[in-house]
């Protein structure tokens, strides 16, 4: 075994992975390859005043736009990974054919609803629980559908064609309701059913409850004065789940509420939601509203369809799951199907669910953050009761509001779950620059999970610290010392926290000790092959997670821009993925950013491709959510990160546009893509080339750019007056960019300052069922 070593130096000039890789040259990558010299900065007075020309402001320019990425069916969905699927962050439904019948189901589940009995684990315990399931019951049989589920209006319409007859149809999720209006023609008529479930752990696919679990009561139902039906779920933990839903002519209004402790709240916040909705056409006021000004916030173009397709749809499926002010997302999202996985699972997937709101500029979904803030009591409760003085943490999975013990280190316990979770709300940190986020939660639970460590970290014979045995989140093996999940994450933890307090103006009595940490840490255990899972402890065997890895991605402690690492890294993903049989679709998500890091589009595309290629076990699915065991909804959400890593990347201190452009996408537009230090960054990229990048402070972070322009650099102020600029050298410009302005970058003559969709270059089908 050999040791990384851990001195650091800048890279002199931009690379792409070698052919071990299977990676191309930097000069054939365009969009990636640079001049080993800064281009000059062109001289002069004040430059012309330039504006933005956004053709995307308009309702009709959206509508048409994301028109051409909605989902459709021409037949009727059969599995829950066919159908259309709608929600508004707390309600979820999924429509598809009732199995077994000439129906149309359409799901209700909702984020809120859980047990709460932890004394049974998060499996069953504190579940997540069904709710239950309309039938749209026609009156002949289904021959045929015309579905299309509209992005822009985040809504389902079209027809079912039956030997009776036809159903017009159209759904939509707002304000905890789920509204439906079905209308019939010729001899058709509408019969709705609503279907109670049973409110047990969708685990029991898996399994048999453990001992001493007992059934929660069975539901009550009942029908008041104005004609609303209510399903009363109480559970033998406490709290009650209460659905109410009134047909009125040709609509239907639905509302799930969910209370706890009080077992009688439900039914007054399921009936007030129906109140407040009133009807299809008001709800759908409000609905349209909200989801118009939502799209305006972001906008990114690309000539591939079905990828391009897929990326708008995975921001309207984070939208649909995820809310800042709700729970943070179980592994299947807001929509429940029979799963061994109801709860929230903490070592690789509600990391990666998060990644995308980032760049594509909506914090308002962040509803990780707003989760570990406001449980920091129960992340306490979780660790020993003889660490809780200083200590906290989370196991590997549990209700939405983290309750799970963590194991000890020593024991083979997986113990970083927390850590990781929190470079997440680092990432919020980082994209928004808001120094609440950092004194108020980032740093004091960063702090006591690393405190965590501390406590076990002791020195060996070689006089460095080492970690006794913890588990690489799911590999196999007796755990080893020295797992390199956890050393990078003690290594980014020291890092992170002497950077806040810095930020913060804390003289925090524990700076030494991290400092201490971050001299003597054990280097990662790695040899011939590359990274290892821990010492004495080869990566060996196919394995679907890259935690062995997190130094590389998404870490970046060890990265690209080291020379002396570039071995190193290329040994260690070309491992990861010689030994097949285990990957799953986040393997080849991680992948792609991995290579992306590295500025190889080709191969990193190629990478993710893997994930929509239906020969593979575990591919993309026909609506675009994905399937193990179970939904598990973070891989899709991944793959969009993994676009966006192609796209432009902010790790390191630097802004990097247009680092790992595939070379068959010659033509890209990106408006308004946040990246770290809180800017908004909008290029074009037209055959091959970047024509401009635009970028507006919002913080007035320091702003360092790797362009990737050639030539004399234009650098303008937003009133025209030339940016003061330095060259740091390997085509990274700094550029004083105050808060809330903005700094327009090209090579040669003025080119347009346009931003608008590109020409599809690589037609494709749409996603649904066309």
């Amino acid at each position: 075994m050999t040791s990384q070593p851990e001195q650091r130096s800048p890279v002199p000039r931009r690379a792409v992975l070698g052919t071990a890789l299977g990676g191309a040259a930097a000069a054939a990558l365009p969009g990636t390859a640079h001049a080993e010299q800064q281009p000059p900065v062109a001289a002069g007075a004040r430059g012309r005043p330039w504006k933005l020309r956004d053709t995307m402001t308009a309702d009709g320019a959206w509508d048409r736009f994301l028109r051409g990425q909605d989902l459709l069916w021409s037949r009727l969905p059969t599995l829950w990974y066919e159908g259309p699927f709608l929600g508004d962050g707390l309600l979820g439904s999924m429509i598809y054919q009732e199995p077994g019948a000439q129906q149309i189901r359409f799901t209700v589940q909702h984020g809120r609803v859980q047990d709460h009995r932890p004394e049974f684990g998060s499996g069953w315990g504190t579940a997540r629980l069904p709710v239950g399931h309309l039938t749209l019951e026609p009156a002949g049989t289904v021959t045929a559908v015309d579905w299309r589920l509209s992005l822009w209006n985040a809504e389902l319409t079209g027809t079912v064609t039956t030997t009776a007859g036809t159903l017009t149809l159209a759904a939509l999720i707002h304000d905890e309701v789920l509204a439906v209006r079905a209308t019939a023609h010729g001899g058709e008529e509408v019969t709705w059913t609503f279907h109670p479930e049973e409110a047990i752990s969708p685990r029991k696919i898996q399994e048999s409850p453990p001992a001493g679990y007992t059934a929660n009561p069975p539901w009550t139902e009942r029908t008041s004065a104005d004609g609303t039906e209510q399903v009363l779920q109480p559970l033998t933990g406490g709290g009650q789940t209460a659905t109410s839903y009134r047909r009125t002519g040709d609509e239907l209004l639905l509302s799930v509420g969910h209370s706890f402790p009080s077992d009688t709240a439900a039914e007054a916040d399921s009936r007030r939601n129906l109140r407040r909705a009133v009807s299809y056409g008001t709800l759908r006021r409000r609905h349209i509203r909200w989801w118009h000004a939502f799209y305006r916030k972001s906008f990114v173009s690309f000539p591939d369809q079905r990828l391009q397709s897929f990326h708008w749809i995975q921001l309207y499926k984070v939208a649909c799951a995820s809310r800042a002010d709700g729970p943070v997302m179980a592994t299947p999202g807001p929509w429940l199907e029979p799963t061994p996985w109801p709860a929230v699972w903490w070592n690789l997937n509600v990391q990666l669910e998060y990644w995308l709101i980032h760049a594509f500029n909506h914090p308002e979904l962040d509803a990780l953050a707003t989760t570990l803030r406001q449980n920091q009591e129960q992340l306490i409760a979780n660790v020993p009761a003889g660490y809780r003085s200083d200590s906290s943490g989370i196991g590997r999975s549990s209700d939405m509001f983290a309750d799970r013990e963590v194991g000890r280190p020593g024991t083979g316990a997986e113990t970083g779950d927390l850590t990781w979770a929190l470079h997440n709300v680092w990432l919020s940190y980082r994209h928004s620059m808001d120094r609440s986020l950092l004194r108020d939660t980032v740093y004091p639970v960063l702090r006591r999970a690393i405190n965590y460590y501390l406590h076990f970290l002791t020195p060996g014979s070689d006089g460095k610290l080492h970690l006794p045995s913890t588990l690489s989140p799911e590999y196999p093996v007796v755990p080893p010392q020295d797992t390199n999940y956890d050393l990078a994450l003690i290594r980014w933890g020291c890092q992170t926290l002497l950077e806040s307090a810095e930020l913060l103006g804390i003289d925090d009595e524990s700076k030494p000790r991290w400092q201490e940490v971050l001299a003597r840490l054990t280097p990662y255990p790695v040899d011939d092959n590359g990274f290892m899972i821990g010492a004495d402890t080869p990566y060996a065997q196919s394995h679907r997670h890259y935690s062995h890895m997190l130094m590389v991605y998404p870490l970046y402690l060890v990265n690209w821009d080291q020379p002396e690492n570039r071995d190193l890294i290329t040994k260690s993903v070309v491992r990861w993925h010689a030994l097949t049989g285990a990957h799953r679709g986040y393997s080849y998500t991680g992948a792609a950013s991995m290579y992306a890091m590295t500025g190889d589009g080709d191969t990193a595309i190629g990478y993710l491709r893997k994930f929509f290629d239906p020969t593979t076990r575990y591919p993309c699915r026909a609506n675009t959510h994905y399937t193990e065991a179970g939904p598990v909804i973070e891989t899709p959400l991944s793959a969009s990160q993994s676009l966006h890593d192609m796209f432009c990347q902010s790790w390191g201190g630097i802004v990097r546009v247009f680092p790992a452009v595939p070379t068959a996408w010659a033509d890209l537009t990106l408006h308004d893509f946040r990246t770290q230090g809180a800017f908004l960054v909008s290029a074009v990229r037209k055959a091959g080339t970047t024509r401009f990048i635009r970028i507006r402070s919002l913080a007035g972070e320091p702003l360092k750019l790797r362009h990737g322009l050639t030539g004399p650099l234009t650098v303008l102020l937003d009133d025209g007056t030339p940016a003061r600029t330095h060259d740091l050298g390997d085509g990274t410009l700094a550029i004083d960019l105050p808060r809330g302005r903005e700094v327009l970058v090209h090579s040669g003559s003025r080119p347009d300052l346009v931003i608008a969709p590109v020409a599809v270059s690589e037609p494709g089908a749409a996603w649904g069922l066309p």
